[in-house]
């Protein structure tokens, strides 16, 4: 038996549905793919509901909804994670100007040797023309 032909079936879900897994996704220890897949959502579509309340488009009925207690980081963790993160990146900037100051003091040496090197060539040159012309 054939599969049934006509319009697809599409499933229409609630804000406070789309809110709850907004909030979910953007728990930072949950992926949006996770969460999507716990959902049996596509990711795009969690996605684009990201995108809809980061934009204010996706607004709470009611004022009450929330990540449960158990999923919910304190501001204080938030703020120490951020700051750490902000720290790491500042660290790997730091290496990297190192790295590059190293370079570039390494490049200045090699172009002095590399200038040296020129000149006892000419002068060799010079130095056989001469011998070979006497």
């Amino acid at each position: 038996m054939a599969a049934p032909v006509g319009p697809k079936k599409v499933k229409r879900y609630s804000n406070e549905f789309k809110i709850q897994a907004v909030q979910l996704a953007n728990h930072p220890e949950i992926q949006t793919q996770d969460v999507a897949h716990a959902l049996d959502i596509h990711p795009f579509m969690l996605s684009k509901w990201k995108k809809d309340y980061r934009e204010g488009r996706l607004k709470p009925a009611a004022a009450g909804l929330s990540l449960p207690k158990v999923l919910r980081v304190p501001k204080a963790d938030l703020e120490k994670r951020t700051l750490r993160r902000q720290v790491k990146q500042l660290e790997a900037k730091v290496q990297a100007r190192r790295e590059v100051r190293a370079l570039q003091r390494k490049l200045a040496a090699l172009e002095v040797e590399h200038d040296l090197l020129k000149k006892a060539i000419r002068f060799n040159i010079e130095r056989r023309r001469r011998s070979s012309s006497s």
